[in-house]
């Protein structure tokens, strides 16, 4: 599935459209340079949860827990992972496991551990489209 985003609310949108859906053990593997728009997704994401919290990247804390939505959000930003044993260190499996939906920015660091069922969202700038113009291409299972 590929989505035109032609302006930042779209891409909220998409993403609390997602979370809406959402069931336990969703993981989500967000792919993109540095300020596409991988932040303001997750945010829509976590809306459609239900999660009313400030929500930002944790690119030092590598996950970050939201409990308060209708599942837990389990935000991982792994751009700081150096080897994917890191991963261990932070219990990951708990979370890809578990009952709630991860959501993992940078995912194709680790990409031999995220699982099969993994939806792949690639966020993508095209200068000739404009600006804010974003494509988010989104694959069911396997790596990009």
């Amino acid at each position: 599935m590929i989505l035109d985003s032609y302006k930042e609310e779209d891409t909220f949108s998409f993403g609390e459209e997602l979370g809406k859906k959402a069931v336990p053990g969703e993981i989500y593997a967000l792919c993109g340079d540095l300020g596409v728009g991988k932040t303001v997704f997750t945010k829509g994401l976590a809306k459609g949860l239900g999660i009313t919290e400030s929500v930002c990247s944790p690119t030092f804390t590598i996950v970050q827990i939201y409990e308060e939505g209708r599942l837990p959000l389990y935000h991982f930003d792994v751009y700081r992972i150096g080897d994917p044993e890191e991963m261990d260190e932070i219990g990951y499996e708990d979370y890809f496991y578990g009952d709630g939906v991860c959501l993992v920015e940078w995912a194709g660091l680790i990409k031999e551990l995220m699982p099969a069922n993994t939806k792949w969202i690639t966020i993508e700038k095209d200068p000739e489209k404009g600006f804010a113009y974003r494509r988010i291409t989104v694959e069911e299972g396997g790596a990009v």
